[in-house]
């Protein structure tokens, strides 16, 4: 299945718990046994801005279980892997044609899910994400968020489109930006789409 990938604005503001949400508390670092996230950093990626693996395991965990498709007997895997701004450009070039480094890279499995049995719970492999660390980095400097806020909006959007969702047609767009809007109201992250929004 071919990729998907996004260059998105966040407005600032902290990643502090939300009052209120509608899919529950958000708790940093809480950890989730039925997400395996497997992570890499590529050498040569300064880990400096990389959010924590527990932050991140975090809000990928969070991402799924507000999708109205959440599954809660099943157990989900993803991939990511943190590069360096050639590495992306050359996925972005040989998987959608743009030879031009970008923020984050989805790659859907398209594996059907396993279903549960007596014997073990179902089996969601979701897919590969591709972040580069110093894309990211610049874009939350230029847009004057926190670094932390921006892996977190990049996080949220990747996660969206391993399970299906996009923004190539405007009605799309819509029902994707929405359900990013209040997943990340609930890590106390502003409406990212206040700001102008440009796909790569």
């Amino acid at each position: 299945m071919p990729p998907s990938g996004s260059s998105a604005n966040a407005s600032t503001g902290d990643l502090s718990m939300s009052d209120s949400c509608a899919y529950g508390s958000f708790t940093p670092c809480l950890p989730a046994t039925q997400l395996k996230l497997y992570t890499s950093i590529e050498s040569g990626v300064t880990g400096a801005a990389i959010p924590t693996e527990d932050l991140i395991h975090s809000w990928v965990w969070h991402s799924i279980r507000s999708l109205p498709c959440f599954d809660n007997s099943a157990h989900y895997e993803i991939s990511l892997s943190v590069v360096d701004a050639p590495t992306i450009q050359a996925l972005n070039r040989d998987y959608r044609n743009k030879d031009t480094a970008t923020n984050v890279l989805s790659f859907p499995s398209g594996m059907p899910p396993i279903p549960a049995t007596e014997d073990a719970s179902g089996l969601c492999a979701l897919g590969d994400i591709v972040a580069c660390q110093s894309v990211i980095e610049v874009e939350a400097n230029t847009q004057g968020k926190s670094i932390e806020q921006h892996w977190a909006h990049m996080l949220v959007h990747s996660v969206l489109h391993l399970f299906g969702y996009d923004h190539i047609h405007p009605d799309e767009a819509r029902v994707m930006e929405t359900l990013e809007v209040e997943i990340l109201k609930c890590l106390s992250v502003s409406n990212p789409y206040q700001l102008p929004f440009q796909n790569s």
